[in-house]
């Protein structure tokens, strides 16, 4: 293997370090890692050393390779050590000021050909660079933790960066086993600023008393596919690196809506319930193991009331066909019988509202999250409103959960809760788009990969309708008057002409 860079300096030991420098070694360069910590260092490369052992008894690597793997990966006693190498790839703590002093003093040091990165998740590789006499040779090199298995790279040019330095990166990343996405020098580049929709809005939720954590987490991974609950990923990653990212994010956007933070995490923060981590974050952990609390029990109801849907219910059709199947004595006329359960199935607009506008009786009216066709998903979702009766609830929930599909029963919201979350995210993505952070191709990549989301944001702008996002956001917008949900104009068009939005070439 010929590398780009032959000799690869890593400074930072942490676990972004340690990764960075493993698949830099395994590239085929001459590593040296570097750390304030020698002891950091020395553990560092004692665990690559056991790593690459293991894989040989595993006959994923042959000895050879091992030895050589280990040849090529150096501790450097100081600084300076870095003077000889092509490529120095920064891994240290997330502040501008550290990062600017560093840097200066590494440029000192180094060769005036080498080119230096930062590995910085969400600070402006420009400002960064504003320190240094070479800015053309400086870059932001994002990598994504556990980078041995998270094969994707952000490559960001600050205002400064020559492009031939940024073309050398995303070939190095492809040398290294992973997928380079170039991103503008913008908050957040691609993954973090496209992550926010996901955690910010389960955040809204969860602070509008909607829904609570366990029930959050499973409507998204049920009805969406999520591998994981923004709650779960949250616990993963831990409050203290994603909630200075959500804060960060949003102050160098000067206060857009779109990313607001929640008082939830900074109040869990400054609490230390940072997560799975510590053994407590949005759930209790036992070994491990998160104690997830059960779902409430599907209610016992002997007298059915006869059902009738709102002839204004998005799926209409597909809704009463359900009904017919769940056995429900289904009512016809133009409106509902004094004894009847009324279903309002909105799109973006809450059940208050609704049972308003169609003169419902809200004691007796439930609303049903029909954005997804019924038969694409693994669960139901109802809302209440603050006047159903606790019969006509229960009675709805034991009539959907028939079949044994789960129901999850939530209070009154303005797009339930996959309709919020899944139109904020194609909201953000498609604003991406809109502001010319990266290609729309790049966004879908860094997402998929970086994120681990089902399908990319614009493809699921697709999946469920760019005319129903619209819908969604133009409604919520409305119940809550909140610019947070103002459609971005790059999907206002798309949608209003009919345009996929994943498959563009800007």
């Amino acid at each position: 293997m010929n590398p780009i860079y032959k000799t690869v300096g890593v400074v930072g030991a942490g676990a972004m370090g340690r990764g960075i420098a493993q698949i830099a070694t395994q590239a085929g360069s001459q590593v040296k890692l570097f750390d304030m910590q020698a002891e950091a260092v020395a553990k560092a490369i004692a665990a690559l050393g056991s790593q690459w052992d293991k894989l040989v008894e595993k006959q994923r690597l042959s000895p050879e390779q091992a030895t050589q793997y280990k040849q090529a990966l150096q501790p450097a006693a100081q600084l300076a050590d870095l003077a000889d190498c092509d490529l120095v790839i920064e891994a240290i703590v997330e502040r501008l000021d550290i990062k600017k002093s560093f840097f200066a003093e590494l440029e000192a040091l180094v060769q005036p050909t080498a080119v230096l990165v930062t590995n910085t998740s969400s600070l402006s590789v420009t400002a960064i660079a504003s320190a240094l006499k070479r800015p053309e040779q400086f870059a932001g090199y994002h990598f994504f933790n556990p980078v041995p298995l998270m094969k994707v790279v952000e490559v960001i040019a600050g205002i400064k960066t020559k492009p031939a330095v940024c073309q050398d990166l995303a070939q190095y990343a492809t040398q290294m086993g992973h997928k380079a996405v170039h991103a503008q020098d913008t908050p957040g580049f691609i993954v973090n600023h496209a992550g926010r929709g996901y955690g910010t809005e389960a955040l809204r939720i969860v602070s509008e008393g909607i829904a609570d954590f366990a029930a959050i987490d499973r409507i998204l991974k049920d009805q969406v596919g999520f591998k994981l609950g923004p709650f779960e990923l949250m616990d993963l990653t831990a409050l203290d690196v994603s909630h200075p990212v959500m804060e960060s994010i949003y102050q160098q956007y000067y206060d857009e809506p779109r990313y607001r933070p929640s008082v939830i995490t900074a109040q869990r923060l400054a609490g230390g319930i940072l997560g799975k981590k510590v053994g407590e974050g949005f759930y209790k952990y036992i070994e491990g193991v998160a104690q997830v609390p059960p779902e409430p029990p599907v209610p016992v109801v002997s007298d059915m009331p006869p059902v009738w849907v709102s002839t204004r219910a998005v799926r209409r059709a597909e809704l009463l066909q359900l009904l017919k199947n769940l056995g429900a004595k289904i009512e016809t006329g133009a409106s509902p019988s004094a004894q009847a359960l009324s279903i309002v199935a909105p799109l973006g607009f809450d059940v208050t509202t609704v049972a308003i506008v169609e003169r419902l009786d809200p004691a007796r009216t439930i609303g049903i999250d029909f954005f997804i066709d019924d038969k694409l998903t693994k669960r139901r979702v109802l809302a209440t409103n603050p006047a159903t009766r606790a019969d006509m609830r229960d009675a709805a929930h034991a009539l959907f959960a028939r079949d044994g599909k789960p129901v999850s029963v939530i209070r009154d919201s303005g797009g339930f809760v996959t309709q919020r979350v899944v139109a904020t995210i194609v909201n953000i993505a498609c604003d991406i788009c809109q502001q010319g952070v990266c290609t729309p191709q790049d966004l879908e990549t860094a997402v998929t990969l970086g994120l681990g989301y089902p399908m990319g944001p614009l493809m699921m702008g697709d999946k469920f309708g760019p005319t129903e996002i619209l819908e969604v956001l133009f409604n919520v917008q409305t119940v809550y008057g909140d610019p947070r949900y103002r459609p971005s104009p790059w999907l206002r068009r798309r949608g209003a002409i009919g345009l996929s939005l994943s498959n563009v070439e800007s």
